[in-house]
């Protein structure tokens, strides 16, 4: 599949960083874009898909007992305290 074209607008100063990066790692700006839209999307979509298995999980009641709740609070109090 061939890439595809998007036409945005960005900040002045944002575009003379984006330029002096390209120019450092000798990538050109359309690279980094990509690249950083690449990542954006993947962390994004990452956290929306876990939280949808969170709400999934919360709807059929699937939640910690007062006990386990308890328990990791007490691990994680006492590892502060040392």
């Amino acid at each position: 599949m061939a890439d595809s074209v998007l036409t945005l607008r960005i900040d002045p100063r944002l575009r003379k960083k984006l330029d002096k990066l390209a120019e450092s790692t000798q990538r050109s700006r359309a690279f980094l874009a990509a690249e950083a839209i690449r990542e954006y999307v993947d962390v994004n979509e990452w956290q929306v898909e876990e939280i949808k298995k969170a709400v999934a999980e919360a709807d059929a009641g699937d939640f910690a007992s007062d006990e386990q709740v308890q328990k990791a609070i007490a691990k994680w109090t006492r590892r502060r305290a040392h």
